[in-house]
């Protein structure tokens, strides 16, 4: 299935359980471990696992071949690995700390300047 195809199903999902602040990072060449990543915040813990688990149900209904998900027990921080899109749904607090968007945020300013 095409990376578009599949960052549309797992953005839909989110978006249909009120994900907030929803950031698309498009990594391709600047790591081997995706090509997109997925960053959104939820309102609970239950609203953060809710989330994630509907992205794992909508994937495996439009027949992703490749869905893992990790941290649902915690749910301030769940992480949907769908092959080359990571999607990761965090509680607010626990993306302030972790700052992901700061941490590529370099790197992806650096590529757009080589343009």
């Amino acid at each position: 299935m095409e990376i578009e195809k599949i960052q549309k199903i797992a953005i839909d999902a989110l978006h249909d359980l009120k994900a907030i602040d929803l950031v698309t990072l498009d990594v391709r060449g600047l790591t081997t471990i995706a090509d997109t990543m997925i960053i959104c915040s939820g309102r609970s813990n239950r609203h953060v696992r809710s989330m994630a688990e509907n992205v794992v149900t909508v994937a495996k209904q439009n027949k992703v071949s490749y869905v893992r998900i990790e941290g649902e027990g915690e749910g301030d921080w769940v992480i949907v690995d769908l092959g080359d899109i990571i999607v990761h749904v965090m509680l607010p607090e626990a993306r302030e700390f972790y700052r992901l968007e700061d941490l590529w945020e370099p790197v992806l300013k650096q590529r757009e300047s080589r343009g």
